[in-house]
């Protein structure tokens, strides 16, 4: 596996560790307190609103680290756009480049929204906007452009520019809202009637807290804008999973000392009714009207809450308008938007043209109604983070083995599979928060769906991560049991086609001869045709022998590496067995049967047949299986029936029992033996006790012509510190041999899919 860490970029790379903090705190620390406390409060109580940040906090830490292992593999600009095209390539890739420009496009309008409602609400109450009489909503949209436009032009200016003024905008804005939460909670110390605001805690219980956890949910993305930093931050590997994590702690604690200190700070009986219900009437504002009511002049309260705000949304708006310009970037530079999308200018190295279509997104964004903004907002961040944990899933099951890593998430696969399903039910539960937002979000969708089929699909440049198809012949006609044989060259080919006209003819199949193209990493691929001549020979050989027996198809592919491209394949074309061969054990590291063959067992979703040293015109007289029982020794006992020799061939299914466990071989054997159609004459039963269950086989195997035995069904982090059974057998011992692996039931079934 080559390491990659280098990662060459035309942006500037400029932002530090810091930096991406900075910028990722302020997307979160905007709209979530000013406008999701009072939203929240009004809908789920006191305690409901401080449970919201909480819970929302935990789901979006298992999502962090989702984004922060994906990160650290792949650290270029476009965030889950990237990560989608390598897990599941060009359409659900450009479906979460096209959801993520939205969102984070909607997030900003919505900061510069709520900059412009706090701004003028306080200068209406120092009577500074009297004269404007009923024109405030008007002016409000205009300042809201207005700021919009600002930070815009401030993106324009460079990775470097952005990066200092949201790292000086964000320290304005953590200085402020922690101002508050500490004065809050120094208050309620002080007098702890006030913690009698908190009753009732789920005035209208548990299901609403659904609701306002969707709502805000927005308000935990932040750490999206930092997986955008990849092609412009500093040593991205480390740096970026170290600010994605840092930041969603920093910014659940904040918000729960805020939320906390708005419930306590206003003085009991100091408001008519409860203190829940009186912030919840004003839902837009209320929170700067519960920090006003607990300082000694609410003027001071309102002053403090307004900075605050300033600080705040400007930050969060101008880390939003950096990560909607990459995504869309992103998708201009690998053609699935127009190629207008990744110019860069010369001078400044940032993409203007992908800014000025995400510019003109937020300003026209910004003339939405504020709940619908956020709720459209949130939608769509769940729609992407719930895209995100399944990418992390599979890419860590498909390409573990060659990306470089520089973090990897701790209880693998719990965390994602937590946020999957919550994210799942919260997206359901806005609906009960805004209509529009299930209006919005899905339209959008479907615009992306209409627009990748109709110009995107046919553009898209490749990728060094995807597969590429050079040339294929269409598959046999019908729905039959196929076999895929995986062709590595000439010299195995004869080998490969022998056993499988055994194998083929006995299960009536259809067969497809697959070669992986090995072509260089250095090499174009536009260069591929020089690396193809010799998995086109192998494939003709085969097809000469194969093809007057059964219905064939061939295909040539090139995957940068060979075992993903065999086990997409398979997956592609749904083949129910896969036949390999091996050229014997690599000896040590991480894949003793290979860095091929290894993987394929390990994740090929059908049964795998690898053969070494089972060509030439041998008849297998006496075939050995080593049974201990599981599908695998079912399937072993059926391969090694229809290899060994129609006439003469006798089976010795072979039990070692080197431990107490006791395993009925008999019974095994009787129990497949009539489903199999073997005679009762070729099948003998052998159990021996041993200490080493390798040396008796190794002694049984001095006296037979070939081995059949099932694959080591151990993990591979397992297999890396202990040398496992067949690679024992076929390290000391010359004799053909053939290792299998049966399809796992619903585990092969997901991973077919998955």
């Amino acid at each position: 596996m080559a390491d990659r860490s280098s990662v060459s970029s035309e942006l500037s790379r400029e932002l530090s560790l810091f930096h991406i903090t900075m910028m990722g705190l302020g997307m979160m620390i905007g709209a979530g307190v000013f406008i999701g406390i009072g939203h929240s409060l009004q809908q789920a109580g006191p305690g409901g609103m401080v449970l919201t940040f909480a819970l929302n906090g935990v789901i979006a830490l298992f999502t962090a680290m989702s984004f922060a292992e994906l990160s650290s593999a792949i650290p270029r600009a476009g965030g889950a756009y990237n990560f989608a095209r390598i897990a599941f390539g060009r359409g659900p890739s450009f479906l979460a480049g096209w959801m993520e420009w939205f969102a984070s496009s909607v997030a900003g309008s919505l900061y510069a929204v709520v900059f412009a409602t706090y701004t003028l609400h306080f200068f209406e109450q120092i009577g500074w906007l009297g004269w404007l009489a009923g024109a405030v909503p008007v002016v409000k949209r205009l300042v809201a452009v207005a700021i919009a436009a600002l930070f815009i032009y401030i993106n324009y200016r460079g990775a470097s520019a952005t990066g200092k003024v949201g790292a000086l905008f964000t320290m304005g804005q953590m200085i402020f809202v922690l101002a508050i939460g500490v004065i809050g909670v120094s208050v309620a110390l002080a007098q702890p009637d006030r913690f009698q605001n908190f009753k009732p805690f789920l005035p209208h219980g548990w299901g609403r807290l659904l609701v306002t956890m969707g709502f805000v949910y927005v308000a935990f993305e932040g750490f999206e804008v930092i997986a955008q930093a990849g092609d412009e931050a500093v040593r991205p590997r480390s740096n970026i999973p170290k600010a994605m994590l840092y930041s969603v702690l920093i910014v659940t604690f904040t918000y729960v000392a805020v939320s906390l200190a708005t419930v306590v700070g206003v003085k009991p009986g100091s408001v008519p009714g409860a203190v829940w219900e009186w912030i919840g009437r004003h839902p837009d504002t209320g929170f700067e009207r519960a920090v006003a009511k607990m300082m000694p002049r609410e003027i001071l309260g309102s002053l403090l809450v307004t900075m605050a705000v300033i600080f705040s949304s400007t930050s969060a708006l101008n880390a939003t308008i950096y990560s909607a310009t990459r995504s869309s970037y992103a998708l201009g530079r690998d053609r699935l938007l127009p190629r207008f999308f990744s110019r860069v200018s010369p001078k400044r190295k940032t993409p203007w043209a992908a800014l000025t279509a995400t510019s003109a997104l937020v300003l026209v964004l910004a003339l939405l109604r504020v709940r619908d903004v956020a709720s459209a907002a949130s939608m769509m961040f769940l729609f992407v983070f719930l895209l995100v944990n399944v990418c992390v899933i599979k890419v860590r099951l498909n390409m573990g083995d060659e990306l470089s890593y520089g973090y990897v998430m701790p209880l693998f696969p719990l965390p994602p599979l937590i946020a999957i399903a919550c994210q799942a039910v919260l997206a359901a539960h806005i609906f009960h928060m805004s209509l529009a937002a299930w209006i919005i979000a899905p339209l959008w969708v479907l615009a992306g769906v209409i627009i990748y089929f109709c110009y995107s699909r046919s553009r898209a440049i490749t990728t060094e991560d995807e597969i590429l198809i050079f040339q294929e012949t269409p598959p046999p006609a019908g729905a039959g049991y196929r076999i895929m044989v995986a062709v590595a060259n000439p010299d195995n080919a004869l080998e490969l086609v022998q056993n499988t006209y055994k194998l083929g003819g006995a299960k009536d199949a259809r067969v497809e001869l697959l070669h992986m193209v090995p072509v260089p990493d250095q090499v174009p691929l536009a260069d591929a045709d020089q690396y193809m001549r010799e998995g086109k020979e192998g494939i003709i050989e085969a097809m000469l022998s194969l093809g007057l027996r059964f219905p064939i198809s061939t295909t040539l592919r090139y995957c940068r590496n060979v075992a993903r491209g065999i086990t997409s394949a398979v997956r592609q074309k749904r083949i129910n067995m896969l036949i390999m061969g091996w050229h014997g054990p690599a000896g040590g590291g991480a894949f003793r049967l290979g860095s091929t063959v290894e993987p394929v067992i390990e994740r090929a979703p059908c049964d795998v047949v690898v053969l070494r040293n089972c060509g030439g015109s041998r008849r297998f007289g006496r075939v050995l299986v080593p049974l201990a029982g599981g599908p695998n020794g079912a399937l072993a006992l059926e391969v090694a029936g229809i290899l060994a020799d129609p006439q003469e061939g006798q089976l010795v299914a072979l039990n070692a029992a080197g431990g107490k466990r006791h395993f009925d071989v008999d019974g095994f054997v009787a129990q497949h033996r009539h489903r199999l159609r073997l005679p009762a004459e070729r099948v003998r039963t052998k159990t021996v006790r041993c200490l080493s269950v390798a040396e008796a086989i190794l002694a049984e195997a001095a006296d037979c012509d070939l081995i059949v035995m099932g694959a080591t069904r151990e993990p591979l982090l397992y297999r890396v510190a202990r040398e496992m059974l067949p690679e024992v057998v076929a390290r000391r011992c010359d004799k053909p041999l053939v290792v299998v692996k049966a399809s796992a039931g619903i585990r092969s079934w997901v991973r077919r899919w998955v």
